[in-house]
């Protein structure tokens, strides 16, 4: 049983980076139009189809990030901080991700920061020397392959694997313009910077199909029925683009009846070198390994 529930935390992780994509809302704006000759809601578009074009072609970033999450068994407070990259199509990141909480506090690797590799096939997380000790056999880096890990978890594990195979901070903005439904909310500061700061609301079924590129119409109204048994219904999405239009923070927020969850994670240093390595395979077990001794 310990076994199994390191790996669920550490699997959890995948969602807690920071990382995910998000979705739209419930209007455009108001009447009248700029002085371009555009609407508001056109106006509003225009300048998230630009955020999104110059985000994207950054190629690579500096992020840090807070995710909490609100469980029967308290709350589970992740913090990550690293750099990503979606130069090569596929997301690859180096990150350290630090759990805790009172949800989080039997894990042994509670308030200790865990190094994280992020390929485009899987992702490892460093454990500690506890885990070595225990279940990891002697080896310190626990390895989650896409592939399988879609296989363990159904249409949840198949969204972790689109989503960390094809994210990047423009994938969030791009959401927003495929719903259509955006509204400015005005300018502030962030870290210093002026920023423009857009919101939007979707249903959570919704943005999960939004945002699965590769999700089967099966796995969809699979993970549509997982979410709902949650019970997450909407999602805001609040986004902050600076004046070189790039994303510089997203703050996604959702209320479920088993626990509420709050992700904030802020972009810099757009164009930072990020060199991913797996860590080495001695040194490395695979999760399915660890909930097979269990059996």
């Amino acid at each position: 049983m310990r076994q199994a529930r390191i790996a669920a935390a550490a699997a959890s992780v995948a969602l807690m980076a920071g990382l995910t994509a998000c979705g739209g809302s419930d209007n455009a704006g108001g009447g009248g139009s700029d002085k371009d000759g555009l609407s508001p809601a056109q106006a509003v578009l225009a300048e998230l189809r630009q955020a999104s074009k110059n985000t994207d072609e950054q190629d690579s970033a500096k992020v840090e990030s807070e995710q909490t999450q609100h469980t029967p068994q308290g709350e589970m407070s992740t913090k990550s901080e690293g750099a990503l990259d979606w130069s090569g199509g596929g997301t690859t990141a180096e990150m350290t991700v630090t759990q805790q909480g009172a949800a989080a506090k039997k894990l042994p690797t509670s308030g200790k920061p865990m190094p994280a590799k992020y390929t485009e096939d899987a992702m490892y997380l460093n454990m500690g020397d506890d885990f070595a000790s225990t279940a990891g056999k002697g080896k310190h880096w626990l390895k989650y392959d896409y592939d399988k890990l879609a296989e363990q978890a159904g249409p949840s594990g198949a969204l972790i694997k689109d989503q960390m195979q094809n994210n990047n901070p423009a994938r969030s903005v791009e959401l927003l313009l495929a719903s259509g439904k955006v509204k400015k909310i005005g300018t502030e500061k962030v870290k210093g910077q002026e920023t423009d700061h857009y919101r939007g609301t979707l249903k959570v079924d919704e943005l999960a199909r939004m945002q699965s590129k590769k999700l089967t119409e099966k796995e969809l109204d699979q993970l549509s029925d997982q979410l709902k048994e949650q019970g997450f219904k909407t999602q805001t999405v609040d986004l902050w683009i600076d004046g070189d239009d790039l994303l510089v923070k997203k703050q996604e927020t959702a209320k479920g009846t088993n626990g509420d969850l709050d992700s904030t994670a802020y972009y810099s240093d757009y164009g930072t070198d990020v060199n991913v390595e797996p860590p080495a395979a001695s040194d490395t077990l695979s999760f399915e390994d660890v909930l097979g001794s269990q059996s």
